[in-house]
């Protein structure tokens, strides 16, 4: 069983700046971070295919976040800048061997999740 974990999460004041780090056991070629509020889907915010280092973001991340392949090996990072209250959420790091749509959460292997507070 894969293991996958997320750190770096916290409260920030609007307008600051948070990175959260997925740490996973294994090669993995499709990475994702997702977030959830309660009584709300989980939302894709950002995922990258480590091979070529592809990556996608949401509009709503597009020009604040950027998702980057980690200086550890299996590690990798979300930098979040300029956070609003709204990105208030717990944040998942979803993973999978093979390349995945990044759209949905359906990666084979999730963390427990780091949670993320912007106040304002």
């Amino acid at each position: 069983q894969e293991q996958v974990k997320e750190s770096g999460g916290g409260s920030v004041q609007a307008g600051g700046s948070l990175r959260l780090s997925c740490a996973y056991t294994d090669n993995m070629a499709s990475v994702s971070w997702f977030r959830q509020t309660p009584g709300k889907e989980r939302e894709l915010v950002a995922c990258i295919y480590t091979q070529r280092g592809v990556t996608y973001y949401t509009n709503s991340a597009k020009g604040r976040f950027s998702i980057t392949q980690g200086n550890t090996k299996n590690t990798v990072d979300l930098h979040m800048n300029s956070l609003k209250p709204e990105d208030t959420a717990t944040y998942y790091c979803g993973v999978d061997r093979e390349i995945k749509v990044c759209r949905a959460p359906n990666f084979a292997f999730w963390g427990q999740g780091t949670q993320v507070t912007v106040s304002s």
